[in-house]
């Protein structure tokens, strides 16, 4: 008798403790995929490598096999370089996106003075780009893709519209988590060439559907109306992506704090996983 397959679980995530403090995005990126491997299924997990995160002490190194691509952005070649850090108490590996001109400063998504920096949006290119073609190179096929926090926001709608036809893609449905990350930056716009910027493949301006200036809020629903499923991971989501979120027909499911403070939102998300 053949053993089942194993499901397999690739997270995407902004933030994922101990590389970075603790929040909602980054203590369910560390503590979810631990869960989600504990009730037997194989899982990825991908960050961005932040200045801040400190490789010596955390261990990180370069791994050779899977750097060397570059993508190009603006008619710039970005080099994209992967790296790679174990959680041992987890029994997990985290994989990190990294790259000089986007990720070598050491605050995340505003500068010293609190300014949203001009880049984010690229940022957030270079981010899902590098998360999808890392995947690729792994030869490792996700039944479900997750994505945690608001870097990971065009990810599936690069999966939808341009490694549909990927066979390492082609069976994966798409999650998105909410958390008040998004609320943070709301109001905050992205540059002006930001939407012609994202556009990749045989992709087509409406399938952004994004204005002229971006909001966090525009790019939220982005997000959301290429995902298979929605999970809100805080309590006070912006309410303008909650009532858009509810309207396009999805499976939803909806915060619940005494689950996430004991711990059982990992079965409710692991069921949530296999109804879609």
């Amino acid at each position: 008798m053949r053993r089942p397959v194993k499901r397999r679980i690739l997270f995407i995530s902004s933030e994922i403790t101990p590389y970075l403090p603790e929040t909602p995005v980054s203590e369910m990126g560390r503590y979810l995929p631990q869960g989600i491997q504990e009730r037997k299924k194989e899982i990825r997990a991908f960050m961005p490598r932040y200045g801040c995160i400190n490789e010596r002490k955390n261990q990180l190194h370069e791994v050779i096999r899977l750097s060397g691509m570059n993508i190009i952005i603006r008619d710039v070649d970005r080099p994209l370089i992967i790296k790679v850090a174990s959680i041992p108490a987890a029994r997990i590996q985290v994989y990190f996106i990294d790259n000089d001109d986007y990720f070598k400063r050491k605050q995340l998504v505003f500068d010293e003075d609190g300014k949203f920096f001009e880049d984010n949006g690229e940022r957030a290119i270079f981010f899902a780009r590098g998360v999808l073609e890392t995947v690729k190179k792994l030869r490792w096929a996700p039944d479900i893709i997750h994505c945690l926090g608001w870097i990971s926001s065009l990810v599936p709608v690069y999966l939808k519209k341009v490694y549909h036809g990927d066979p390492i893609f082609s069976n994966s449905k798409i999650v998105t988590s909410f958390f008040d990350d998004i609320t943070a930056i709301a109001g905050e716009t992205f540059s002006d060439t930001f939407k012609s910027t994202a556009l990749l493949g045989d992709m087509k301006p409406s399938d952004l559907s994004l204005p002229d200036h971006p909001t966090g809020i525009n790019l939220a629903e982005t997000a959301a109306r290429y995902s298979d499923g929605i999970l809100f991971g805080a309590e006070h989501v912006d309410p303008e992506l909650v009532k858009y979120c509810e309207g396009l027909g999805v499976p939803i499911l909806p915060f619940n704090e005494e689950s996430i403070r004991d711990g059982s939102y990992i079965d409710e998300y692991d069921s949530f996983y296999d109804q879609l």
